[in-house]
This record gives structure tokens, C-alpha cells and sequence, in this order.
């Protein structure tokens, strides 16, 4: 075990599976305290996005395919917890969806209670769904977006008055590439995501002066949600599919572990990364990438304000001088630019 967050106490809500739980165990190998957290303790493994329904209309070998994958992402706050100790950290689980408002509290309570203060929040909790914007319910809009970035909000508000005491403090949202928008139909998710940069890119104005930094991070890895985006569309009618054309986002297989990259997480929220804030950053394996921040690419001016017939013959030659939208474009959130 290293020493780079040797001290510091954590919270890494969604750490019972995936990017979460490598991120709990990343930070406690650098020597953090950290409280594992999770909705509730797992009983039965499952997608988020395959209902009893949608599973009836997968073939046999694909339910055993993704029975087999399940077992292996299964988990919960205090298996992570378990881990954790087992190799020779300190962790202690904690239960709770920190899209309510108390119960995010009381994760921090939590962290207070046993470790006696919160030095670094990592939220990596998150909902998402699939459906075309007419298909979109407002529960599928209040669910995903509770998560993140009212979820996120949550944590921070509670946390941040420890961070302000002790003048040090990091915080770190797991995003989605999906803010940039993409060719899956997930409105709602995208708009969760854009708002988690949105409340990074605030906070991280508003907070660096009491030594607390703000950066998100959008990571492409080998989940429970890899297998929902692979298998949705083999379970729901033509007109519901998460992709226009029937063929999911990524290949469950061709996602990396994010074990891979956990410990740039751990780097992150260290004393090393003190002067890095307000950034988006993609990670993939053993890929990292840093996004541009937005800039303005092109203006046009007429000090006498403007005619229709002004911008008509001005705005091709200036604001849309080479331009491109993004769906007649090469466009890819993934690749670095």
C-alpha cells in the first residue's frame, strides 16, 4: 500500500460495483480511510435497465451470458468495505441513495462519526435510461437526473463546511461522456451529466481559495451498465431502442476495466493534483485524456445592432465560416481533439 492520501478520509458513494468500488479501493491502497456506499446491500444480481419483461425476450444463451457477467460485477458498499480491509485498509459501508437530501447527510455523518472529518468526496452514483424524447416518462427524467447532479450536490453541500475547516479538500464527479450528447436516445442522461459539469465547473470558481478542488471525470469501463447497452436493444420493439440503428454504443468486451485507471483517481484527489480544477477528464483503461475548456470559435459584429437581412448575408461568412454541427460532422466524445 502507498501513502499519497495516507490521512485523509473518504466518501465514494456507488462504490459497491464498478468504477466506484475500483475508486474505493484505489484510494484506500494510497492509504485513505474511505466510506463505501450504495443504495442498499445487494440481494439479487441485476441490470439496471432489464426488467423482468425485457429479460423474458432474451434468448437462452444471452441470460446465461449475462447471468454468468452479472456474478462477476455483483457487489455492494460492504463487500467493497470487506476488500478494502482485507487488504490491510480501513473502510467502513454505509448505505443510502444520495439523491435524498438526509440520507446523503447522513453519509457524511457517517464519515464524521467514524473517521472524524471528510476530506474527499468521489461521486460515482448514477442512473440512466433508455428511451427516443417522446418516449421519456417524467419518472425516467426525475430519476436520472435526482442522481446526478441534485444527487451530487447532496454530498458536496454536506461535505463541504468539513473541507472549508480543515483548508484542504477534493472533490470529484463521475460524469459521462454523454454530455457532449452522443447517437444513444438518452436525453435525460445527457442533460444529468451537462448539469454535473455545469455544478464542477461552479464550484470549482468558488471553492479553490479554501484549497478545495473540483474536477469531473467520464470514464468508459467494463459495468453493469456495458451490459445493458449491449443487450437493451435485443429486449424492447424498433421504436424504443436505445441507438436509431439498433447497434449499441460499445461492445461489453471491448470495455475496459477500470481498475486500469483508478489510480489517475487516486492521483487526483492527492496534494500532487493541488492546482488541477474545474476539468474534465475521459478515462479508458490505461487512456486519459483532459477535454478542452469551451472557447469561442467565431463572432460577428454590427455596432448598430442587426436586420434580418444583415445577418443573412453576414453570419455565413463569419459565425458559420466552416462550420459543421455536430451530427453532419465526424464528431466522436470519445476521441481526444
Amino acid at each position: 500500500m502507498g501513502n499519497l492520501l495516507k490521512g485523509k478520509v473518504a466518501i465514494v458513494t456507488g462504490s459497491g460495483q464498478g468504477v466506484g468500488r475500483a475508486v474505493a479501493i484505489a484510494l484506500a491502497d494510497e492509504g485513505a480511510k474511505v466510506i463505501t456506499n450504495n443504495r442498499a446491500p445487494v440481494s439479487k444480481n441485476k441490470t439496471n435497465q432489464l426488467d423482468d419483461a425485457k429479460l423474458a425476450r432474451l434468448s437462452r444463451e444471452d441470460r446465461e451470458w449475462l447471468d454468468e457477467e452479472l456474478e462477476k460485477l455483483s457487489g455492494d458498499a460492504e463487500t467493497t468495505a470487506a476488500a478494502i480491509r482485507a487488504m490491510g485498509g480501513e473502510a467502513t459501508p454505509c448505505y443510502g441513495d444520495i439523491a435524498d437530501y438526509n440520507a446523503a447527510k447522513a453519509i457524511v455523518d457517517k464519515a464524521v462519526e467514524v473517521y472524524g472529518t471528510v476530506d474527499i468526496v468521489v461521486n460515482a452514483a448514477g442512473s440512466f435510461g433508455f428511451a427516443p424524447i417522446e418516449k421519456i416518462t417524467e419518472e425516467l427524467w426525475d430519476k436520472v437526473t435526482a442522481s446526478k447532479p441534485k444527487g451530487f450536490f447532496n454530498v458536496i453541500r454536506h461535505a463541504v463546511p468539513y473541507m472549508k475547516k480543515n483548508g484542504w479538500g477534493r472533490i470529484l464527479n463521475c460524469i459521462s461522456v454523454a454530455f457532449l450528447g452522443n447517437r444513444v436516445r438518452h436525453a435525460e442522461y445527457c442533460a444529468a451529466n451537462a448539469g454535473a459539469v455545469g455544478l464542477t465547473r461552479g464550484l470549482a470558481w468558488e471553492l479553490f481559495e479554501d484549497g478545495i478542488t473540483v474536477n469531473t471525470f467520464a470514464p468508459t469501463a467494463r459495468t453493469r451498465a456495458s451490459l445493458d447497452m449491449q443487450l437493451f436493444n435485443k429486449t424492447v420493439d424498433e421504436d424504443a431502442m436505445s441507438t436509431k440503428d439498433g447497434t449499441p454504443l460499445a461492445m461489453y468486451n471491448d470495455t475496459p476495466l477500470p481498475e486500469l485507471f483508478a489510480p489517475f483517481i487516486a492521483w487526483l484527489v492527492s496534494d500532487e493534483a493541488k492546482d488541477v480544477t474545474g476539468t474534465v477528464f475521459h478515462t479508458s483503461g490505461g487512456t486519459i485524456r483532459r477535454y478542452s475548456d469551451p472557447a469561442v470559435v467565431a463572432e460577428m459584429k454590427n455596432p448598430g445592432g442587426w436586420t434580418v437581412e444583415d445577418v443573412m448575408k453576414t453570419a455565413p461568412e463569419t459565425l458559420f465560416k466552416d462550420y459543421k454541427s455536430i451530427v453532419k460532422s465526424s464528431f466522436d466524445p470519445y476521441a481526444a481533439k
